[in-house]
Formats: C-alpha cells, sequence, structure tokens
C-alpha cells in the first residue's frame, strides 16, 4: 500500500464534561441551618445489651452548596454540649461532667468541613475536623440529599439525613466501668445521625 493510500490516524479526543443537572445548579448559595427543623443526635451501647440514644437541642451552622460542582461544598456546625438530652437528668449531668465532655470548660463541639464528594445518586459525603473538648481528629459524614423544596414562608429550603462513627476515646472522652458479668458500662463506638434542613440566603 502506497504512503498516500494510509488513513491518517484520528485525532486525540478528550472526554466532555459530563452534564450539569439544572435542578442542582439552582440549589447553588449560602444556606443556614434552621435549628428548629434539624436534630444532632447519637446512639451508644448501654452496659452491653441496649441503646441509649440523645440529641444536642442547641446548634448553629451553615453550608455552602455548589450544586455544578459539588466537590466546593463546604459545611461548618457548632453544637452547645450543655444542651445534651438523653431525657434523663442525672445521666445529662454526668454527661456534661469531668468524666465525660467537661462542659464548662469546652462549651461547644464543632465541625469544619475540609472537602466533600458525591458518591452517586443524592448519596455525597463531607468530610473535615470535628473538635471535642481539646481534641481534633478528621471526620467522613455520609450524607443523602433529601430534596428541595420552598416552604409556606417563601424559604428555599434543603434537607440532608446521615451519619457517622466515631470511637469516642479518640476525642479524650474514656470513662467507663466495668461490668460483672464481663464488658463495659459504655461502647467506646458511638453513632452521630444528622437530619439537616437549611434556609437559603436570602
Amino acid at each position: 500500500m502506497g504512503l498516500f493510500n494510509r488513513k491518517s490516524a484520528a485525532p486525540a479526543t478528550t472526554a466532555a464534561p459530563a452534564p450539569v443537572d439544572p435542578a442542582l445548579a439552582a440549589l447553588t448559595g449560602a444556606y443556614t441551618i434552621d435549628p428548629a427543623h434539624s436534630s444532632i443526635g447519637f446512639q451508644v451501647r448501654h452496659a452491653m445489651v441496649t441503646n441509649v440514644r440523645g440529641t444536642f437541642t442547641e446548634h448553629e451552622g451553615n453550608l455552602t452548596l455548589d450544586g455544578a460542582n459539588p466537590g466546593a461544598s463546604s459545611a461548618a456546625i457548632d453544637v452547645r454540649i450543655a444542651s445534651v438530652d438523653t431525657g434523663i437528668a442525672d445521666r445529662d449531668n454526668h454527661l456534661r461532667s469531668g468524666d465525660f465532655f467537661e462542659a464548662e470548660r469546652f462549651p461547644l463541639m464543632s465541625f469544619r468541613s475540609t472537602g466533600a464528594e458525591q458518591l452517586g445518586g443524592d448519596r455525597y459525603r463531607i468530610t473535615g475536623d470535628l473538635t471535642i473538648k481539646d481534641v481534633t481528629r478528621p471526620l467522613a459524614i455520609d450524607l443523602e440529599f433529601q430534596g428541595a423544596a420552598k416552604d409556606v414562608y417563601g424559604n428555599e429550603r434543603v434537607g440532608f439525613e446521615g451519619g457517622a462513627e466515631i470511637l469516642r476515646s479518640e476525642w479524650g472522652l474514656t470513662w467507663n466501668a466495668a461490668l460483672e458479668t464481663g464488658g463495659v458500662m459504655v461502647s467506646d463506638k458511638v453513632k452521630l445521625n444528622f437530619d439537616i434542613s437549611a434556609i437559603k440566603a436570602a
């Protein structure tokens, strides 16, 4: 075959970027977490046989969402430790004490994101730094986007639900008591639960 009869190599091509969902792009903006319609809670194994659940009733935070590029989104949350509520006053006071959170000395638990990624569909993972007492460690929170809507007052809202697991000892929460039957009073593993409703800034 002659040189001039050869077919020239096809030019290299680059993949086109994935199209942006207009509905997600429209969500881009700054949001304030609505504490009246949000919940930050936890669950921990007690006495090896049951779970104790509680919430922090006072918290505030904000989200910055980038619907076109979810990886550029961010979050910041502050939780007031003294607002811990497990339904038992004596237990709540113990959690506020020096055995656990030392609420008077360290009044806030905080989370500051350092990155975000879309896992697929409506599932996202946000990574960042969780500070409890005087210890800051990385934390990854898996969230599912629950949707967006305009409420009866004209506020544009978004909702996320998800959770994470931590070992409380890694944040200096080491108090425990041995059980006569073996094991300990309070599990080291704690499940964190987030149910977030946030309002878009005008």
